[in-house]
């Protein structure tokens, strides 16, 4: 993993091959602690959210999922950290990203994922 850190950072115009070198260039780009932070609340909502649908069976918490989990996010990349969300280029692998992070984070392990992408 430590060697993904080292390679150049793709370039907008580039697509990224695999999901090992997804992961880092993902890391990056919630290099600042407000936009993961923010991440978290957004993906603790969704989570939230999505069990309740699980319970009740109402789907308007279904609904609510995405809305939770991608507003937050795009609050923290709009004005926080100023970039474009990964999202938009590859919604499945940054949905996977953001669960990773999320549990990365919870499990106290982040600080040396961060450390190997160049964060």
């Amino acid at each position: 993993m430590a060697e993904l850190a080292t390679q150049e950072a793709p370039k907008a115009a580039d697509r990224i091959g695999s999901y090992g070198a997804f992961w880092p260039y993902y890391l990056r780009e919630h290099a600042k602690p407000g936009t993961r932070q923010i991440h978290y609340v957004g993906t603790t909502l969704m989570l939230l959210a999505f069990a309740t649908f699980i319970v009740t069976g109402n789907v308007l918490w279904l609904l609510a999922t995405p809305i939770a989990g991608y507003g937050f996010a795009w609050v923290g990349h709009f004005f926080i950290e100023h970039n474009r969300p990964a999202t938009f280029k590859y919604p499945l692998w940054s949905f996977i990203s953001d669960l990773r992070m999320y549990f990365t984070w919870l499990a106290g392990r982040l600080a040396g994922e961060l450390k190997s992408a160049g964060v």
